[in-house]
């Protein structure tokens, strides 16, 4: 009799174990392949599921090229010795007569160092009056000084020279060798040409973006398509902010992966499957191969392109598949390019979770044996 009622009270846990392990869910890291399929658009989910081929993998990998507008790319090289608010300039004044107008007793010369063009543009000279200086040449400024001394001293000879000011300068910030405030003189009235006046870049060229604000607007470059495109070797312009940053682009990793992680890109383009090995491959005991998943929120064109439509007009969640189990859909996963804030997301295999279920209901046997054995003693 107490026989019976022993196995009778192992049963009774058992089940209850059982069912108490069914009821709560096995861990896992997320959703299924059946699960993500099921909550698609087509299921009356709302996202699309796209498995990627040759056309989708072209087609999603388009990403928007880094460059700057028309403003900067139209804008000329200033003239070097143009005069600008800020300057400051050395004046130097010969009178062709004894006590002239300027010279002290025994000279015939008066020097004006340090003349700062004012906010407005304008210099202030004894006996010439107020003169605006600033779109001038020191040569123009010259010949505007003497036509205006020449009715006060006879034959007036005027030197005009700029000395260090800041009317003319850029400010460069970031990872450079010398951050600081720099004159736009003749050897430095570029991009390159400024950037190597700082020091040049100090972070890995691969992931260096270069980003030159001017008043409200602003344009962004790779570093390395400075150096191969000429034509991005914009003319400066006084006030230009220069900022060298490394690539602020990232991608998320979640799932059956090696690493789970928020990462940078290290690249300029990164492909899915350069990504994934960028976390650690796949987890071989957890991973399916056949459900790696690339959520993103698409633009209404590619999702267009993608789906065959033409009536989407809004941003879509497009959640892409590639089935890593095939030679083509390991070429598709080379070809298909991630973007910023994509999310890569791995599936487990199905077999995983029989596995933790056997696993679940193996540890409730030896608990219902553990219980039944404590109960008989």
């Amino acid at each position: 009799m107490r026989f019976a009622v022993s196995r009778w009270t192992r049963t009774v846990v058992l089940l209850a174990l059982v069912a108490s392990v069914a009821g709560c869910g096995l861990p896992r890291s997320g959703p299924n392949k059946r699960e993500l399929y099921s909550s698609s658009v087509q299921q009356e989910g709302n996202a699309f599921v796209v498995t990627v081929d040759n056309h989708v993998a072209r087609a999603a990998s388009a990403v928007p090229p880094l460059g700057f507008t028309n403003g900067f790319l139209g804008a000329g090289v200033i003239g070097s010795d143009e005069i600008r608010p800020g300057d400051v300039l050395g004046l130097t004044i010969w009178e062709n007569v004894d006590n002239g107008l300027l010279a002290g007793p025994g000279m015939n010369s008066t020097a004006l160092q340090e003349v700062q063009v004012d906010g407005e543009g304008y210099i202030f000279v004894p006996y010439a009056g107020r003169i605006r200086a600033a779109g001038n040449t020191p040569e123009a400024l010259r010949r505007i000084i003497t036509n205006k001394l020449d009715a006060q001293t006879p034959d007036p000879q005027v030197s005009v020279n700029r000395i260090a000011g800041d009317g003319a300068t850029v400010s460069v910030m970031g990872g450079v060798g010398g951050q600081g405030v720099y004159p736009i003189e003749r050897p430095t009235r570029t991009l390159s040409a400024m950037i190597a006046r700082a020091g040049g870049v100090v972070i890995e060229p691969e992931i260096a973006q270069v980003v030159v604000t001017r008043g409200s607007h602003s344009g962004r470059i790779w570093l390395k398509d400075l150096y191969s495109n000429p034509s991005l070797d914009v003319a400066l312009r006084p006030g230009d902010v220069i900022l060298v940053e490394k690539d602020q682009r990232f991608f998320t990793a979640i799932g059956a992966t090696g690493a789970q992680n928020r990462v940078l890109f290290e690249t300029q383009t990164l492909s899915a499957i350069e990504a994934i090995a960028q976390v650690g491959g796949l987890s071989t005991n957890l991973a399916d191969p056949t459900g790696v998943f690339v959520l993103r929120n698409e633009t209404p064109e590619i999702a267009n392109e993608i789906l065959g439509r033409t009536d989407l007009v809004t941003t879509q969640r497009i959640a892409y598949v590639l089935d890593l189990t095939e030679p083509n859909g390991i070429f598709n996963a080379r070809d298909f390019m991630i973007r910023d804030e994509d999310t890569v997301y791995v599936t487990e295999a199905p077999y995983v979770q029989w596995q933790k279920t056997l696993a679940a209901i193996s540890g409730a046997a030896t608990s219902a044996n553990s219980l039944s054995n404590a109960a008989n003693n």
